[in-house]
């Protein structure tokens, strides 16, 4: 792994522009944080120049070195600060360095003198140093070898703080730059190692922890955080964005959390209200339907019944009535035939048989003692026994067949013959018979008397 790393620093340092190799240290693919805004002390004596602040990265991340005053190797030298600049893949830092003049810095806005271009603090003049007020704090001092020349953005430091890449500063190297990158350097002095050893022990100037504000932003000396330490008032802008950023992010991921796990609920919620609607649309559904099945049941039922009765009362009906009628009918075809065959009896009457002569009985001889009279002849007179010789109640002589009572046109009936009657015993007196009477019964004959 360590090899790798290495060889892929080793490529970084090809990709970079020979300006650049001064102190190449470090590369990393996080871009460092912005700048932050913070007060520069005051200068502690003639003689001390002033080298800003910046990020530095060590084992947990990007850490402040604070600004500080620090006494060059050598007079006659200025400081050219280190930058971050981007390498194709990385981020490499390239270490600060002395010389006689400012080398190329990545464009990268400082302040206090360091613009971004060259340096506007001071200048070297006979072995002494002139520090320019307007961008030096060289109040309450000593020191007489100062000048006041403007500088605009001289005090922003807000700015990124690295070369190239996303979001990165587009500065290139001017010739005078390329020209110092070629002279001869001087590294950073003890004090100066010294101080970047102590900012990456103090946890309070961890990025992670200060999220760009860091409490020790500056320092009189190098190396001493108790003494002349100034805080930074405010992160730079772009950490300010880039922490209301993550808030913002933290805040809208927060609030997509909320809202998924409140639509989440309210779709469980809906579903279980929609299921238990259903559910109960349902059920109500079937008892509706149950209650229309049944209720149409009774009602065929009922229906049905109501039919069944009524076919069975038309039914008794039309047989009644077909009853009734073939009754009426017979009687009236009975009386309509008794009427024609009395009608055609009247019509037609037949007429009365001749009396039949009655056959000759075979008699006993007659005694000479009896006699007897014949009797007188009268219509319907009963004929005497013929075989007894017991006297038998006088009938009327039978008719050949019972005939209709004659019409008044129609012609009286003879008389029947009279029959021979046998001789009278002598002994006995012979009587006249009484006549019958049409309307009532005969008397019965008296009794002969017995021989």
């Amino acid at each position: 792994m360590r090899n790798l790393r290495l060889l892929f620093l080793t490529l970084l340092i090809l990709a970079i522009p020979a300006i650049s190799f001064a102190q190449f240290a470090v590369s990393v693919e996080i871009a460092p944080p912005g700048l932050p805004i913070y007060e520069q002390p005051v200068v502690p004596a003639a003689g001390y120049l002033w080298t800003p602040g910046y990020w530095a990265y060590g084992g947990e991340g990007y850490f402040w070195v604070p600004g500080t005053w620090v006494q060059p190797p050598s007079v006659g030298l200025l400081w050219t600060p280190g930058y971050w600049g981007w390498g194709g893949s990385a981020f490499a830092w390239n270490g600060g360095y002395w010389g006689e003049h400012v080398g190329f810095y990545g464009g990268v806005n400082y302040g206090y003198g360091y613009g971004g271009n060259g340096y506007e603090g001071g200048y070297w003049d006979r072995g002494a140093f002139n520090y320019n007020r307007s961008v030096n704090n060289v109040s309450n001092t000593n020191i007489t070898t100062v000048y006041n020349k403007t500088v605009i953005n001289n005090t922003t430091v807000n700015n990124v703080s690295y070369n190239g890449g996303t979001g990165g500063l587009n500065t290139r190297a001017t010739a005078a730059e390329e020209t110092a990158a070629h002279e001869r350097h001087t590294q950073a002095t003890a004090m100066q190692t010294e101080h970047i050893k102590a900012a990456s022990s103090n946890h309070e100037l961890l990025a992670s922890v200060n999220h760009g504000k860091p409490a020790i932003a500056a320092t009189a000396k190098p190396g001493d955080f108790s003494h002349g330490v100034v805080a930074a008032r405010e992160a730079a802008a772009e950490n300010k964005a880039a922490e209301n950023k993550a808030a913002e992010s933290k805040a809208t991921e927060t609030k997509a959390a909320e809202s998924k796990a409140a639509e989440v609920k309210a779709t469980e919620t809906k579903a279980a209200e929609s299921k238990a609607a259903e559910s109960k649309a349902t059920e109500a559904k079937a008892a509706e339907n149950k209650a229309a099945e049944s209720k149409a049941t009774e009602t065929k039922a009922a229906e049905n019944k109501a039919a069944e009765s009524k076919a069975t009362e038309t039914k008794a009906a039309e047989n009644r009535a077909a009853e009734t009628k073939a009754t009426e009918t017979k009687a009236a075809e009975n009386k309509a035939a008794a009427t024609r065959m009395n009608e055609n009896k009247a019509a037609k009457p037949k007429a009365a048989p001749a009396p039949k002569e009655p056959t000759a009985h075979a008699q006993p001889a007659p005694r000479p003692e009896t006699t007897r009279t014949a009797p007188v002849a009268h219509t319907n007179v009963p004929r005497p026994p013929a075989e007894s010789n017991k006297p038998a109640a006088a009938r009327p002589a039978p008719a050949a067949h019972a005939q209709p009572a004659p019409r008044p046109e129609a012609a009286p009936r003879p008389a029947p013959v009279a029959h021979a009657q046998p001789a009278a015993h002598p002994a006995t007196v012979a009587r006249a018979q009484p006549a019958t009477k049409p309307a009532k019964e005969a008397p019965p004959a008296e009794e002969r008397p017995r021989q």
